[in-house]
């Protein structure tokens, strides 16, 4: 029985195999990938296989984040981007397709174990929504702000505010690359003007365009610009001129009662008190329409120990919770044993792995438990 079970297995990963022992030759067809690379025309005839995201999309979208670190690192060494389709995603774009934009936006958070690909689910989302014409607000990683500023700055005014302007100048550049063909459209424009100082301003119909550069050209304004910015979206998209798609990820480090940064007689800073918090947590209320937002929640975005427990309810907290609700939860899985044998024949094809003894791929199995980020460590040493 277990023998017969295995079978399909085997033989295909025999098929993709041979094609990875002969470089030289083009293999005609390779199970673990597909040529469809519109996340658009994706559907579960496509799921477990990986499709190559273009370098102008790679360039566009992730330049300044993203991708994690060491999925980044390993980009790099493939020489390629590439994303396996996952039913997750795959859900919400077709939730997204069945969406009626007039009423406010649907909040969707996806949670799971550490290292299951929440980001990459996330990114393959943001793919999407550039591809449908959706204005992008994307934070890659919240805690890198609220962990690891590149500098925070005590306000005199409002008094017990901090302000982390480097950090707000950075997120406007990842925003005006991502958005670069929408930004300069006539009908985006500001509904009002906004006095930054006695001899700066930005006049009312001014594009979003002149708003963003503002704010990376005067940094000191920064955090400003984004609160501005974001709320010119909502009534952009309230009023039908665009699509807006939020995407946060690690948002339950915005709902920590403290953060790890110190301010005045060290005491720890809670987040309500960062001036680059509040615009995002503003986005993702449902006063306003014609937009999505998608957020991840993740152990590891909170300090070591806060919750052992994955699910949204003890990573969100009761306030958290309620701000979201009502939200429609996604998880996102290990692997399948479908996904684990594409993975395992797309580290093959990009000699990822090269010590292949009888035997190897069920070790993996065994030692990843078929855990993405675990598989892609164990593999990186054979």
């Amino acid at each position: 029985m277990l023998r017969g079970r295995v079978l399909p297995v085997v033989r295909f990963r025999h098929s993709c195999r041979s094609s990875a022992t002969l470089p030289d030759q083009a293999a005609s067809f390779e199970e673990f990938r597909t040529g469809e690379a519109q996340p658009s025309k994706q559907s579960l005839l496509h799921e477990g296989k990986f499709y190559t995201v273009a370098p102008e999309v790679k360039k566009r979208l992730f330049t300044h984040g993203g991708f994690p670190r060491l999925y980044e690192k390993q980009v790099k060494t493939f020489a390629e981007a590439t994303l396996m389709v996952r039913k997750p995603a795959l859900e919400i774009m077709d939730y997204i397709g069945r969406t009626n934009f007039n009423k406010p936006p649907i909040r969707y958070v996806l949670y799971g174990k550490d290292g299951v690909g929440k980001s990459l689910t996330m990114a393959h989302l943001l793919h999407f929504g550039m591809e449908n014409g959706f204005v992008i607000v994307h934070v890659p990683w919240v805690a890198n702000w609220l962990k690891r500023p590149r500098e925070l700055v005590s306000l005199n005014e409002p008094e017990g505010f901090h302000d982390m302007p480097l950090d707000a100048a950075a997120w406007l550049i990842h925003f005006k690359t991502q958005n670069q063909p929408l930004l300069s459209q006539s009908e985006l424009t500001v509904s009002k003007e906004y006095v930054w100082s006695p001899r700066e301003s930005t006049p009312k119909g001014a594009t979003l365009l002149e708003l963003v550069e503002h704010g990376i050209n005067r940094m000191k304004f920064a955090s400003g610009t984004i609160e501005a910015l974001l709320q010119e979206l909502k009534i952009l998209s309230t009023a039908g001129k665009c699509r807006t798609m939020v995407a946060i990820d690690g948002f339950n480090a915005f709902l920590v009662k403290k953060t790890t940064l110190q301010g005045l007689y060290k005491k720890r800073i809670p987040p309500e008190k960062i001036t680059i918090v509040k615009p995002f947590l503003d986005i993702v209320n449902q006063d306003w329409q014609n937009g999505v937002c998608i957020l991840t929640v993740d152990k590891m975005a909170v300090e070591r120990g806060t919750t052992e427990n994955e699910l949204p309810f003890n990573l969100l907290g009761r306030e958290g919770f309620e701000l979201l609700d009502p939200f429609v939860p996604i998880h996102v899985g290990d692997y399948t044993e479908k996904e684990y044998y594409s993975c395992i024949e797309y580290y093959l094809n990009r000699r990822w792995i090269q010590n292949r003894q009888d035997g190897y791929d069920e070790e993996l199995k065994y030692l990843s438990a078929k855990n993405p980020f675990k598989l892609m460590q164990l593999c990186s040493s054979l």
